[in-house]
């Protein structure tokens, strides 16, 4: 673009002392020319502006389009970089949460396992103390099961099942078969004595040879031991205990029974809902305001016992 000297034309007097009303024709077709030069003039520096405005204009857009170009860059830059750290967020979460789903996996095994096999539970039960009083046997017989049977044994009337501490006594009483039992007591006349006759037969009783018995864990109920010896009834321990297993916060929910064990100190407590007894068995002990204090108790699996299998033999 030209400088400002070659933009403008800068008009000069006229030489010389002009008098009013004495231009003639010459110097008025000299002065037109001159204007016409100057109008000239002023045409071009309009155009040569003109197109400076537009390649001004142009370069504008150019700015413009570059400008915008660096903006979109640089917010693809920052969304990368913003998307890069959500990535590495969710990556380091997917780890946690899968250490987490490993550690309660190999729990629930662990709990599937017991829960198969309720033999390995035993040395979760209550401790029991115990003294023996039986007679030792050798090792090849440890593994044998000895049973006093409880003969029950149904009877036709007027017969009676007779049990001798020796068997050599009821073989000779079979062998003898018939038999006179004196009825009347002391000494009476011959008329007045009773006597009854009675035969004596062998009876085949059976008895156990091989038995199985199925352990079960309930799936709702607790064995809660190790309790304290207050001055508290009974009724007084299980409304404690139903109260304290009932809270949620305690790891229990609603109980649906609770009882005593017969000749023991232990308590079962069944809820209502399935998962809570696995969750205090797993504890073990806990803590449990009783009386004017809180007493540690032991929380183990409740077992029942069936018979699966038996075989009898004469």
């Amino acid at each position: 673009m030209d400088s400002e000297e070659e933009s403008f034309i800068r008009l000069f007097p006229p030489e010389g002392p002009q008098d009013e009303g004495s231009e003639g024709p010459e110097q008025l077709r000299r002065e037109v020319e001159r204007l016409k030069e100057f109008y000239s003039a002023l045409e071009q520096d309009h155009a040569k502006l003109q197109i400076a405005e537009k390649a001004a204009e142009q370069k504008t857009q150019e700015l413009k389009k570059e400008l915008n170009k660096i903006f979109e860059q640089q917010l693809c830059l920052n969304g990368d970089e913003e998307r890069a750290c959500q990535i590495f967020a969710i990556k380091e979460e997917n780890s946690r949460l899968r250490q987490e789903k490993q550690v309660l996996k190999n729990k629930l095994e662990e709990l599937r396992v017991l829960w198969n096999d309720p033999v390995r539970m035993l040395s979760a039960l209550p401790e029991k103390k115990m003294v023996f009083k039986g007679l030792t046997v050798n090792k090849d017989d440890m593994n044998k099961l000895m049973l006093t049977p409880l003969i029950r044994y149904p009877l036709p009337g007027g017969s009676a099942l007779i049990t001798f501490e020796e068997a050599k006594v009821a073989q000779r009483i079979i062998e003898l078969r018939e038999h006179t039992v004196e009825l009347s007591c002391g000494e009476l006349e011959e008329l007045d004595q009773c006597r009854m006759q009675v035969k004596a037969v062998p009876v085949e009783l059976l008895v156990p040879s091989a038995l199985e018995i199925r352990l079960t864990q309930s799936s709702r109920s607790i064995l809660v031991s190790n309790l304290p010896s207050l001055d508290i009834s009974k009724d007084g321990l299980l409304d404690k205990l139903e109260l304290f297993f009932s809270k949620t916060k305690n790891g229990g929910s609603e109980v649906e029974s609770r009882e005593f064990l017969e000749d023991s100190d232990q308590v079962v407590l069944t809820f209502t809902q399935d998962g809570v007894a696995e969750q205090l068995i797993e504890k073990g002990f806990i803590q449990v305001p009783i009386g004017k204090g809180t007493h540690k108790v032991k929380i183990s699996p409740c077992m029942s016992a069936d018979i699966s299998n038996m075989q009898v033999r004469a």
